[in-house]
């Protein structure tokens, strides 16, 4: 089967991964769970060879040849992308795709909190994007773009790896840099950024010192800068950044980052009550002075969730026991659901008895 007709067989609705390795047939993520896609043989290590040269450039080819694992993108048609990254297991290679719609969702079809729209709005600092692999940041991000893009006549310039999401310029100019293709590294595309005239910079994960620097260091200039980080809540974001500079540095950095941030934004996805798909909860921090105070001092930056809970009313912050409170409330989730993507479980049902 040609690769094309291998994939459409295989998209679906709610079908957000595929995976192929030998020995299996291939594999669907839906609704987050994985299953074997009905209808196939088990793969063998050939078939997984021709998908992977199938799915990568040349380039990219000679990085797996040489013992590398790589990332890429490959368009179906006008229908969707995919995030591709080859692998070897067992010595023979292992393929897994994640979908990226064509079309980008807004607010309303994520059932995002109206805040976020607050959050897009910012013209300058920094706001991050959290959660783990597959906890959709990225459509998150790709969401807030398009709304700005919607709105406001601005350049917003984002550094990939891969490109994910493509972009059409409504109101708002979009350049989207690519790592590894248009620039060499995450900070190398940051700092050429900053002489392109950028209003925004996306950078799709900060993900060592002279990124987390040089975005900082825009942010500082007077530049809004969105990205993501793997971390699960806003006391582990601010961590993680700090944990990334030297000793010596990491009290300045809590005043930079305390300066600098405008939102921490971290993410769950969980399954519906009915069964029939996926809602995001979501933690929402916001920057005022108390904010400030605690990410500058390192005695109090575990107090964060405290702080998130106490100023929901007045900035619109959430932790996520209050929002899986709310969705648990609503029916949208179950209760077992709730209490295991909780903080602390036993917490979360105290809190509800008070409720």
């Amino acid at each position: 089967m040609a690769l094309d007709d291998l994939l459409r067989r295989l998209i679906g609705e709610k079908v957000s991964d595929l995976h192929f390795k030998a020995g299996r047939p291939p594999l669907v993520r839906q609704n987050g769970a994985l299953v074997n896609a009905p209808g196939f043989p088990a793969l063998t290590a050939e078939d997984c060879r021709k998908i992977a040269y199938g799915l990568m450039r040349k380039e990219q080819q000679e990085e797996f040849e040489a013992g590398l694992p790589t990332d890429g993108a490959y368009q179906l048609g006008d229908e969707v992308r995919f995030r591709v990254n080859v692998f070897q297991q067992r010595q023979t290679p292992a393929i897994v795709l994640r979908q990226i719609p064509m079309r980008i969702p807004d607010f309303e079809e994520l059932n995002l909190p109206d805040v976020m729209r607050e959050i897009a709005d910012e013209p300058r600092g920094l706001a991050l994007v959290t959660g783990v692999t597959g906890s959709g940041k990225s459509t998150t991000l790709a969401c807030m773009m398009n709304f700005i893009n919607r709105r406001r006549s601005v350049h917003i310039l984002t550094i990939e790896d891969p490109i994910e999401f493509m972009y059409t310029d409504n109101i708002a100019s979009i350049s989207q840099v690519e790592i590894g293709f248009d620039a060499g590294g995450f900070g190398e595309a940051i700092r050429s950024s900053l002489r392109q005239d950028p209003d925004i910079i996306l950078v799709g994960e900060m993900r060592d010192l002279e990124t987390v620097r040089t975005a900082l260091k825009a942010a500082e200039m007077g530049y809004m800068v969105f990205s993501t980080l793997h971390t699960t809540d806003a006391v582990k974001t601010v961590n993680r950044i700090l944990d990334v500079f030297p000793g010596h540095q990491q009290q300045q950095v809590r005043y930079q980052l305390s300066s600098a941030i405008k939102a921490i934004i971290s993410q769950r996805l969980l399954p519906t009550a009915d069964g029939k798909g996926r809602r995001v909860a979501m933690e929402i921090l916001r920057t005022n002075a108390t904010v400030r105070d605690y990410i500058e001092s390192p005695d109090k930056t575990s107090g964060l969730k405290d702080v998130i809970e106490a100023s929901r009313d007045q900035y619109r912050m959430q932790s996520f026991d209050q929002h899986l409170t709310e969705l648990y409330q609503a029916g949208i989730i179950t209760l077992e659901t709730a209490m295991e993507a909780s903080s602390s479980p036993s917490d979360f049902q105290r809190a509800l008895d008070f409720v």
